[in-house]
């Protein structure tokens, strides 16, 4: 399953929701929880030892001043044909706003 992330702060109760191995894209203001030191790290490394896979949207990154090389360690960076690429590969897609 996909799950697009879109605003912060991130929720609790969403991040439970979200399945064990699921693929994971912040997107919009929520590619800032991705920068060290973001007060949503925590909830983000819940995921991510959950084997689920976090990318940060490259476009969103450059848009929010966020630089790869500060992104809390494991998340990925994708481009717009990498998400394409992981909707066509999960056809259940929940978009958070």
């Amino acid at each position: 399953m996909l799950h697009l992330l879109s605003q912060l702060p991130l929720q609790a109760a969403l991040i439970e929701r979200i399945g064990s191995g699921d693929d994971v894209v912040l997107m919009e203001g929520a590619v800032c929880a991705a920068r060290i030191g973001h007060g949503g790290n925590a909830l983000l490394r819940q995921l991510l030892s959950r084997s689920c896979r976090v990318y940060a949207l490259q476009e969103m990154l450059s848009v929010h001043g966020v630089q790869p090389q500060f992104l809390l360690s494991g998340l990925e960076v994708v481009d717009y044909a990498g998400l394409v690429e992981l909707t066509v590969r999960n056809p259940v897609i929940h978009s958070w706003n």
